[in-house]
């Protein structure tokens, strides 16, 4: 940088100047604390205050692609390579849940909140309660797995106000997820927990748009960039790379003559029921959500459960099956139950039985292997009483307001709650219930027999070692006889517990079905066969019945999404690297001082959109250098149709002797510019500088919109260039190299910026010029 120019550039107050281990690719301020979330090229999380003091680091094993806040910054969204999207406690990083709505990699993430109260149709303020605190204790936590540490379940850990806080979505405002993936799918999540929506941008037409546009639009190979959901939640700006052709799905592969349409695009896709119907939604969502919260604690209930019964059957089978052997070698064809009967009924005892219970298994052994089942047991009792029993409770209940809310078919029919799939949830949710009884009644009955035998087991062989029992426990004959003939070879808990690939039913008496088929002419469940399905077989139909129901919801909003406009911005190189082209982008909408109050109760937009770009030096070699700001974009269609037209753009040249590294748009529709000297020799040496451009200000140019979008938006804006200049504009050096990201917070008024040589710098954007000068 030459003497004359830097005596005009200010520097910024320096905050900090911190070495980073490994260079980051990501980074985002939270939204209402002062902490920035950064993610390392080793894909790591790493979280710092604005004091630069590291409160945690995570790593998820996968590569990380994208990141965001939620809006009130108590958790933190993480897109993945292979397509899931992670929410973490911004507390201590603990993974709350994984949401697997993609199957590809999720390259963007946007949580927007409504920032108005909802009212009723009166206009009156309304708000949701949860009932359920009023009828249950607290939400059960997911029992812990034994062996398995904190934050491996996959779901979530063990933190139970992590667990809570994340369900409680009634104290929340309504918020939507946005994510999309490099495919060019978009995914939509109330309260980033329940999916609400998904959506193909290269599968949708663009039904005539513009009042006077006749053809219809479709993009083909789509790469979606960034993704922006208004503050009202009515629109979506998508930025995207791809191909537009013209057509129906007969013509389209006919690309559009004589133009190469390949390039960077704005979408504007209605959003609007998320507007129109965010008081059924949330209360929809607020159930649904926190049912697939408590489905989980059944899965992992059942899990836990079922591991701890078969190392304890494992243990016991372990010592019991040497008997065989012994019956074996000793030249006997009896089993071990007709040689334990025969000698209960006090007969001889066997040389292999005598030698089993005095020298294989011994006192030792029978007191082990009884403390390993009748521990598991009691455990078992324990899960269900403190853990599934609550959770399939919860769930009957919840699922029993779903139901209330599903025969208020005026609202709740338009976000595809079926009263049918929701009645058929609920009865399976009953039966679940019913299954967790007749459990519970059967691992009483096992357990007491199975100490019974025990008892027995420790009297016989005080007896043949000719030692005293008078302080045993005393048994009862009658039950050892049906252990030995019923339970001795079988396994009916773990018949229960687990879900047969052959899903084999359960043997019942023809006079016991007959019984439960009388029952439902009294009323309550109609399904008469539950007694041939196990507790596991009972828990996928409900949990497949809830996945049917909560589908309809998805498919019903997904279809209501619909594409409203689209931008041609500038051409990209058709090249096979194209798709991952990397061009700085920013979206962001400002509040319109002017616009009228009454907006709240309407749909009509009091916010105005700016999208900034970069224009990549082979798009427009004659306007090489330089920056596209659009405005206007999402109220485009309403105001055409209305006689005038509101879209708007300009056309910013950089500086000579630099180059554009990042841009974000700021508050009050400033834009932020990272820029590098270009003339530097080496990549790592050399100065940069940020430059704070108000957008309002600029010569902003009306764009025409023809009968055809055939033509690139920036062809418009040649002659209307506006050369930045250094001594003009509001800019701070930076004695340093500088890549992207650049991360600019609009609440804290900083900016962290990353050199070349693994830095981090932290500078405050909004320092009055004499205060700048006074810490030179």
């Amino acid at each position: 940088m030459k003497t004359d120019d830097s005596q005009r550039v200010l520097p910024f107050q320096l905050q900090f100047d911190k070495p980073v281990a490994s260079q980051i690719k990501i980074s985002e301020w939270n939204p209402e604390k002062d902490l920035l979330a950064m993610v390392t090229e080793d894909s790591k999380i790493l979280l710092h205050r604005f004091n630069w003091q590291r409160l945690w680091t995570i790593s998820p094993g996968r590569c990380i692609t994208s990141l965001c806040w939620r809006p009130d910054g108590k958790a933190i969204a993480v897109g993945l390579e292979d397509g899931t999207v992670s929410l973490h406690d911004v507390e201590n990083g603990r993974l709350l849940r994984n949401l697997k709505s993609h199957t590809v990699a999720v390259v963007c993430l946007n949580w927007v909140e409504d920032g108005r109260l909802i009212t009723d149709d009166n206009g009156n303020l309304s708000t949701y309660e949860d009932r359920t605190s009023r009828f249950f204790p607290p939400t059960p936590t997911i029992p812990r797995m034994p062996g398995v540490v904190s934050g491996d379940a996959g779901f979530m850990d063990d933190n139970e106000g992590s667990f809570r806080e994340m369900s409680n979505s009634s104290q929340q405002r309504f918020n939507i997820l946005c994510s999309g993936d490099k495919d060019g799918s978009i995914c939509f999540s109330i309260f980033g927990i329940f999916p609400v929506g998904k959506i193909n941008i290269h599968k949708f037409f663009s039904p005539t748009p513009l009042v006077d546009i006749q053809a219809s639009y479709r993009l083909l190979n789509a790469s979606i960039y960034k993704v922006a959901l208004s503050k009202d939640l009515c629109h979506l700006i998508v930025m995207c790379s791809g191909e537009l052709v013209e057509g129906s799905d007969e013509t389209r592969n006919r690309k559009l003559a004589g133009h190469g349409m390949h390039g960077l695009h704005c979408l504007m896709l209605d959003t609007s029921i998320f507007w129109k119907r965010r008081n059924e939604l949330h209360q929809v969502a607020q159930q649904a959500s926190n049912i697939e919260d408590l489905t989980e604690v059944i899965r992992a209930s059942l899990s836990v459960m079922c591991k701890q019964w078969n190392d304890a059957m494992h243990t016991f089978h372990e010592k019991f099956d040497s008997l065989s052997t012994l019956i074996v070698d000793h030249g006997l064809d009896s089993s071990p139950q007709e040689e334990f009967l025969s000698l209960l009924g006090g007969a001889r005892t066997s040389p292999a039985v005598h030698q089993f219970l005095v020298n294989s298994l011994g006192e030792v052994g029978v007191k082990r292997v009884s403390k390993a089942v009748c521990g598991a047991g009691k455990e078992l009792q324990r899960i269900v009483l403190d853990h599934l029993q609550p959770a399939a409770e919860i769930v009957g209940f919840r699922m029993g307001e779903l139901r209330g809310l599903s025969r208020w078919r005026a609202r709740y029919q338009g976000v595809g709650l079926d009263e049918t799939l929701i009645n058929d949830a609920t009865e399976k949710a009953g039966m679940l219930l019913v299954q967790v009884e007749r459990f519970m009644r059967v691992l009483s009955s096992v357990v007491q027999q199975f100490s019974n035998f025990f008892n027995w087991l420790l009297k016989c062989i005080k007896l043949l070692m000719s030692e005293p029992s008078d302080q045993l426990l005393p048994y009862d004959s009658e039950l050892l006889v049906i252990f030995l003939k019923f339970l001795y070879d079988q396994d009916p808990v773990r018949q229960l517990l687990e879900l047969s690939e052959a899903d084999c039913d359960i043997e019942i008496e023809l006079e016991t079905m007959q019984n439960a088929k009388e029952l439902v002419h009294f009323g309550g469940f109609l399904d008469c066969e539950y007694l041939r399905r196990t507790l596991a077989k009972e828990f996928q139909l409900m949990e497949s019945s809830f996945r049917e129901a909560f589908l309809m919801p998805f498919s019903t909003i997904s279809k209501k999404i619909l594409c409203e406009n689209l931008l041609p911005l500038f051409p990209l190189p058709s090249t096979p690297t194209s798709t991952s082209f990397a061009v700085p982008t920013s979206i962001s909408y400002y509040e319109e001082a002017s616009h009228p109050i009454s907006s709240y109760q309407t749909c009509e937009s009091r916010f105005i959109d700016y999208i900034s770009f970069q224009i990549p030096d082979e798009s427009f070699p004659e306007i090489a250098n330089s920056i596209g700001i659009v405005r206007g974009f999402m109220n485009d269609l309403i105001n055409v149709k209305k006689g005038y037209a509101s879209l708007e753009a300009a056309l910013l040249c950089v500086p000579d002797g630099y180059h554009c590294v990042d841009l974000s748009l700021y508050k009050e529709s400033q834009i932020v510019l990272l820029l590098n000297e270009t003339t530097t020799s080496s990549e790592s040496s050399g100065d940069a500088c940020m430059m704070i451009v108000q957008a309002s200000d600029l010569p902003f140019v009306s764009i025409s919109r023809s009968s055809s979008v055939e033509n690139w938006m920036l062809h418009q804006l040649k002659g209307s260039a506006v050369n930045l200049q250094m001594e003009n504009e509001k800019v701070r050096s930076i004695p340093h190299s500088v890549i992207a990201p650049l991360a600019v917070s609009t609440s804290r008024g900083v900016a962290c910026v990353f050199a070349v040589r693994k830095r981090a710098l932290v500078y405050i954007l909004e320092e009055d010029e004499d205060e700048v000068s006074d810490t030179e």
